[in-house]
């Protein structure tokens, strides 16, 4: 997959995608749609689209409308749209902004223009991405943050008390940890905290999702699952962490897994608590093993 920025060119006219193609080729990859339809079908192909230049005029679903089902789209409702389009009057550019695209181009094209906007667009596009990665990701390890699984959790559990189905949390523990950092320093701590992490996310479904929720902890949420597949699931977990052996140490974690109650309706706190006390449990008794909440 190229690193170069993606960007959806969709217009009917050979022509005009033929000289935009030119004017970006060498700084984007560049992908072509000739229709509206064709459009909406390519923008949720994943990776999605950085940017997309949309003609206004085309047979069928015309840009306007084509922009509108994007924004409608969670997932593509983020990429940034100008139109082209050979309509100049201030009326259309206008709407055109009210529906969400960022910048408006008239025909006939120059260049120049062209590859100025993209550029400035791209930039603050990708800016935005980092920023938002920031904001969501744990540094170290890549993972999903505190932030992030405590407020995802609101939704999780709306979704299991409107539809009635369990879901299960694994709190994860690094076992002696502090003796790690103690006797191989924290640059190898920080190595086992990565080689730790990535292992957390092998085989999970889509509809999982793995946190680092603070030093050494670690949270997975496992969506649409009963406690004895947890069970299971984390038992799994905790044999290839100890079998993994990173800069050649030897690694174990202890694991507490709770399931969400539906009936009692408890909040993510109260479930959280549990798995922390189930973890708890599992140190008490040894480490290196999963108890159950």
């Amino acid at each position: 997959m190229s690193e170069k920025p993606i960007v959806l060119l969709v217009d009917d006219s050979a022509t005009n995608i033929q000289i935009l193609a030119a004017c970006l080729k060498d700084s984007y990859h560049l992908k072509v749609a000739t229709s509206g339809e064709q459009c909406l079908d390519l923008a949720k192909v994943k990776p999605l689209p950085d940017l997309i230049l949309l003609d206004i005029e085309m047979p069928g679903i015309s840009g306007y409308e084509v922009c509108t089902e994007l924004k409608k789209n969670d997932d593509t409702a983020v990429i940034p749209i100008i139109f082209v389009t050979a309509r100049q009057g201030n009326e259309d550019e206008e709407k055109g902004l009210q529906l969400g695209a960022v910048d408006y181009i008239t025909k006939p094209i120059h260049p120049a223009i062209v590859v100025a906007r993209v550029d400035t667009h791209i930039t603050l596009k990708l800016q935005r991405d980092e920023l938002i990665k920031m904001a969501l990701y744990d540094q170290l390890t890549g993972l999903y943050n505190r932030h992030y699984m405590l407020d995802i959790s609101k939704q999780k559990i709306a979704r299991a008390l409107r539809h009635q189905h369990s879901f299960c949390l694994v709190m994860i523990d690094i076992d002696h940890f502090k003796s790690i950092n103690d006797t191989h320093g924290h640059l190898t701590g920080d190595a086992i905290l990565r080689a730790v992490a990535k292992h957390l996310n092998i085989g999970n479904r889509q509809e999982d999702i793995v946190a680092r929720f603070g030093g050494e902890e670690f949270l997975i949420l496992l969506d649409y699952c009963e406690i004895k597949d947890a069970e299971l699931k984390a038992e799994a977990v905790r044999e290839r962490i100890e079998k993994l052996n990173p800069h050649g140490i030897n690694v174990t974690i202890s694991l507490g897994v709770a399931q969400f109650e539906v009936l009692r309706e408890e909040s993510f706190n109260e479930l959280l608590k549990r798995a922390d006390d189930a973890l708890y449990l599992a140190k008490e008794q040894g480490r290196n093993r999963v108890v159950l909440g």
